[in-house]
Order: C-alpha cells, then sequence, then structure tokens
C-alpha cells in the first residue's frame, strides 16, 4: 500500500508541475522586435533574458534605465505595457 501511495503522489505531483513548465518560452522575432520598442520608449537602455511565463507575462530581467537604475519587469502579454517593475 506504501509503494501505491508514494507512486500516486509522484504522478501528482508531476502532473500539477509540468503544464507550468510548459508555458515559459523566448519571445518570438517579432514578439522581441515589439518588447523593445516599448522598453526603448520607457527609457530602457539595456536588458538580459525575456521570457513569457506560466502567468502570461512577459518576464524581463535586469532592465537597466536610464535613471542608471537597474529593474525586473513584467509586461503584459500582449500590449506589453510594463506592469510591474521591481528595483534590482
Amino acid at each position: 500500500m506504501t509503494r501505491t501511495a508514494a507512486m500516486s503522489a509522484a504522478f501528482l505531483l508531476t502532473a500539477f508541475t509540468a503544464p507550468a513548465l510548459a508555458d515559459d518560452r523566448a519571445p518570438t522575432a517579432e514578439e522581441r522586435t515589439q518588447i523593445e520598442a516599448a522598453l526603448t520608449a520607457e527609457g530602457f537602455a539595456s536588458w538580459g533574458e525575456i521570457e513569457l511565463d506560466d502567468s502570461q507575462v512577459w518576464d524581463v530581467d535586469d532592465a537597466i534605465h536610464t535613471d542608471g537604475k537597474q529593474y525586473d519587469l513584467e509586461l503584459d502579454m500582449t500590449t506589453f505595457a510594463t506592469t510591474d517593475r521591481d528595483e534590482d
């Protein structure tokens, strides 16, 4: 009985974590162009990794603003507007 419970727990863990990981992806070339245009328009000079996360927002790591500060950003999936800005 213990082995069955352990196997069931492992299956459920895999079933619930796999879909969350499946949604993370890099932007397409067209999306990247739009994201970079939005970042530049908001005063960002450079940035690191960009990916669409499982909550359907674009995550932008290490964006350097013209104010000299570094931020991690979240952008709306379709409008590319900044929805969250956390200073590093």
